[in-house]
């Protein structure tokens, strides 16, 4: 009896071992791929596709400030209509339209995404009837007094760092990135924790130039919509100052038809109506 137990523990053991290590065998090991697919889940989901944004600003003191929009994206090679493959993750356009409060209402942000150079981007100020050129030195400011960066809107091209895999267990790849230009942005370094199955980054902690930990980014919640996984909750936090952003999106939907014209600089002054509500 003794004998039969111990053959199939032996054999358990086996067993396991040997699914273990073709389960770690699956797993990817080359950064730039990991973060590649992280990019493409984030932010190049479909041809196009729009969405309702809620965004709750904190200060230190707990005082709070709303706002509300509307996001329109559109990529400029759409995947059915291109042989070349590597078109996905290229270049793309965003649209940004604040409803709310009074103060915003009307405030267009447009982003002309370039990933082999600067992105291109505009800011029209309804008050003052203004359009602004964000240069690329402010990508890395507050997007209307939010602790959200322009940048985080549209996206950090891949090539602005250099990407190391630091560790992999059973849910989660971490990811060190280096800016290659230091002198460019705010950080030293940040850590990205990205989810094995979804690919979507979860987690990402920056570290300013003595390395200590200031800035964190937070997936709070996701969802499949369309076949494609999706934020639907996520938050920033200054560590510094105890302040935070949370954004809550809505109404998303995948592949709706937006044509070019729906980006370009006309739509600051005239936003597309027909887009910006719900069908």
């Amino acid at each position: 009896m003794l004998k039969q137990i111990s053959k199939k523990a032996i054999f358990t053991l086996v067993t396991v071992a040997t699914l273990s290590g073709v389960l770690n065998a699956a797993d990817l090991t080359d950064a730039d791929e990991i973060v590649s697919k992280a990019n493409l889940t984030s932010y190049y989901a479909a041809n196009d596709g729009r969405s309702e944004a809620r965004m709750l600003i904190k200060d230190s003191q707990g005082r709070e400030q709303k706002r509300q929009f509307t996001i329109l994206r559109r990529d400029r090679t759409d995947r059915e209509d291109s042989s070349d493959t590597k078109s996905d993750g290229g270049e793309q356009d965003f649209l940004v339209v604040f409803s709310r409060p009074s103060d915003v209402r009307n405030t267009v942000f447009l982003v002309a995404k370039n990933p082999a150079s600067d992105d291109d981007r505009w800011l029209y100020l309804p008050g003052l009837d203004l359009v602004k050129r964000i240069s690329a030195g402010d990508k890395r400011t507050s997007f209307v007094g939010s602790h959200y960066f322009y940048e985080d809107v549209s996206g950090r091209a891949l090539a602005e760092d250099t990407h190391r895999l630091i560790e992999t267990d059973e849910q989660f790849y971490l990811i060190e990135n280096l800016p290659i230009d230091p002198q460019s942005v705010e950080f030293s370094r940040y850590t990205a924790w990205i989810n094995k199955q979804t690919f979507l980054p979860e987690k990402i902690e920056y570290f300013d130039e003595v390395d200590e930990l200031y800035r964190r980014v937070e997936v709070l919640a996701s969802k499949q919509i369309q076949g494609y996984e999706t934020v639907t909750k996520s938050r920033i936090t200054d560590l510094r100052s105890g302040g935070s952003t949370t954004l809550e999106f809505r109404f998303q939907a995948y592949n709706l038809g937006m044509e070019p014209a729906v980006f370009t600089e006309r739509s600051l002054r005239k936003p597309p109506r027909e887009w910006l509500r719900r069908n």
